[in-house]
């Protein structure tokens, strides 16, 4: 088959295994979250009317595989029981802001395909109304999941969906709500009675440790790879970086794929914890480039602003001292500064991203807490990434031995 592509299969028996979509029959790292919460869904599997279900916790610790996971068995198992219809419906709130939308998507979740209703143009009270017809029409027990729930500004939806039997709005159905969230403070914003009625069940999913990495790792790199092509010593490392950056599993999962995928560039048999160190320095590279080029043009200025200052040395910087040089970075490319506080939203943004980092300073009783920001990344990969302002800007002198005044920035990564 001399064709253009072959398969090579030396490496991976099936790299799927590796994805954040892959659903694996055993969940592991996570038994006392899911006990639990399995005690949570317990009245589902009594006939009673469920919990409302709380779920949060950073990105990647499990929370909607977790949920997958249990309710796939809750509802194989609720169909043994003849007085319990079950019913599941999952909905990803991200990119719907309001409690209308969410509405009219879950109307349309309980429709078949003919009979859609459009995403706006309706009153409010007519969407309610029409989801309190669906979920009466349906009956029996209701589950609806809401993923990434703090996606949602207007809490209406979270009041009325788990009051919606108590106000009268519901006859047949008994429903539960499981919100699902990765922002902690986003309970704290929670109106008192939206709190009250969908917090029943709280339950955090705390960053995962390095242990349980390993745990999920081997798990999936048994299923992944061939036998005897990774090195030992190569999963351990891989869950010692995403305990270290994030406890998170999809990080660490994203590392051994790219671990693996240059041990079949590279065309070795074995996969060693070089392959790691490479991997991850390359998938730093990526995310800072995503980061910086995702962020807007006052974003790309401030961070200009700061690396020219830490090239000479004078951070850690308080934001009012980063301003005048942000400000004349403005002015050179005719645009105007943002208003200060405007400027520090836009360093909160880099220390979240990681590319910064921030620090808390107390000046005792008379100045009180402020922060001092300095970039927390190569200074080569941050200079790359912001070539197009730099171009723009032109080349600051603290930087001007980095590159040539006649060549750009992209010669020299």
């Amino acid at each position: 088959m001399g064709g253009m592509f072959e398969r090579d299969t030396d490496i991976y028996r099936n790299r799927d295994a590796l994805r954040e979509d892959y659903q694996p029959d055993e969940l592991v790292g996570r038994d006392e979250e899911l006990e639990r919460y399995k005690t949570a869904l317990q009245p589902v599997i009594n006939g009673e009317q469920p919990n409302n279900i709380f779920l949060y916790g950073k990105t990647g610790v499990g929370k909607t595989a977790g949920t997958r996971f249990l309710l796939d068995h809750l509802v194989d198992d609720a169909a043994q029981y003849d007085d319990i219809e079950l019913t599941v419906k999952m909905l990803n709130c991200d990119g719907l802001s309001s409690s209308y939308q969410i509405a009219t998507r879950l109307v349309n979740k309980f429709r078949d395909e003919s009979n859609q209703i459009s995403t706006t143009g309706y009153p409010r009270s007519t969407v309610y109304s029409m989801l309190w017809d669906e979920l009466d029409k349906c009956g029996g027990t209701i589950l609806i999941v809401l993923d990434e729930v703090d996606h949602i500004n207007d809490d209406s939806i979270l009041y009325q969906l788990p009051r919606a039997r108590a106000n009268g709005n519901l006859s047949e159905a008994k429903i539960g709500i499981i919100g699902i969230s990765n922002d902690f403070s986003f309970r704290d914003d929670l109106s008192p009675k939206v709190k009250s009625s969908l917090c029943e069940e709280e339950l955090q999913f705390p960053a995962y440790d390095a242990q349980e990495l390993i745990e999920i790792l081997q798990q999936r790199a048994d299923v992944a790879f061939h036998d005897d092509v990774l090195d030992s010593g190569v999963i351990e490392l891989c869950a010692a970086y995403g305990a270290k950056d994030a406890g998170d599993a999809r990080q660490s999962l994203d590392l051994l794929m790219k671990t693996g995928d240059l041990a079949r560039d590279r065309d070795t048999e074995t996969i060693t914890e070089d392959f790691v160190r490479d991997a991850r320095e390359e998938l730093e590279r990526g995310r800072i480039r995503e980061g910086i080029t995702g962020l807007t043009q006052h974003g790309h200025l401030v961070l200009y602003a700061l690396i020219t200052l830490e090239q000479q040395g004078e951070t850690p910087v308080r934001s009012r001292d980063i301003r005048p040089r942000y400000t004349s970075f403005a002015e050179q490319i005719g645009v105007d500064p943002l208003v200060p506080r405007r400027m520090r939203d836009h360093l909160g943004e880099l220390s979240m991203l990681g590319i910064v980092s921030a620090v808390e300073r107390n000046e005792g009783r008379r100045g009180g807490t402020y922060r001092e920001y300095s970039v927390d990344m190569d200074v080569n990969m941050v200079l790359n990434a912001l070539e197009e302002t730099i171009t723009e800007v032109g080349i600051h002198e603290s930087i001007a031995d980095k590159f040539d005044q006649d060549t750009t920035l992209s010669k020299y990564t």
